[in-house]
């Protein structure tokens, strides 16, 4: 490993989402595995997410975040703190719903998506889960989602049109 890359995944905080015990009945008693899903981010627009399996819980944890770092990717942020459009993400089953958020919602989720926008380092989200609840589908229907996450700047530029022509403000809130 480089000092290059070394230097960028030491500010990285790492999340364990799932931990699953598989058990293989043999002659001699059972033989138990485990399996993790971890997600690691620097809370700055880089995430990413791994699995392990090993005979050890910790071992399996390694593997996991090994997995993750290796496979970050940059998400761009409205403001550092939330996306920039409404976006569906599909994985099998699973099929996730991230909606921006006007400052001062919070992050509204379950499960992994919560994790996975805590180490992303959005702070106002809705996220909603439509399929499947299982944590390795949600996980990679949220990272289908984040894929598929643009800035104004690269909408203006595929449609040849100006920044300024490009709509992206918030809804303004009622007053009753």
């Amino acid at each position: 490993m480089s000092n290059d890359s070394a230097k960028n995944n030491d500010n990285l905080k790492e999340e364990l989402v799932h931990i699953n015990r598989v058990t293989k009945v043999v002659k001699g008693g059972r033989n138990f595995s485990f399996s993790a899903i971890v997600i690691v981010g620097d809370g700055n627009g880089r995430v990413g997410f791994g699995s392990g399996k090993a005979k050890e819980v910790t071992e399996a944890r390694a593997k996991a975040t090994k997995d993750a770092r290796k496979n970050l990717m940059n998400v761009p942020l409205y403001k550092g703190r939330t996306i920039h459009h409404d976006v569906i993400g599909k994985s099998g089953a699973a099929k996730v719903l991230l909606r921006r958020a006007a400052p001062g919602t919070g992050v509204i989720a379950g499960g992994p998506m919560r994790s996975i926008f805590g180490c992303l380092g959005i702070a106002d989200i809705v996220a909603k889960s439509l399929g499947s609840s299982n944590p390795n589908a949600m996980i990679t229907a949220t990272f289908d989602a984040l894929r598929g996450l643009n800035t104004p700047k690269i909408v203006a530029a595929r449609r040849d049109k100006n920044i300024s022509e490009i709509s992206v403000s918030l809804p303004k809130e009622e007053k009753n």
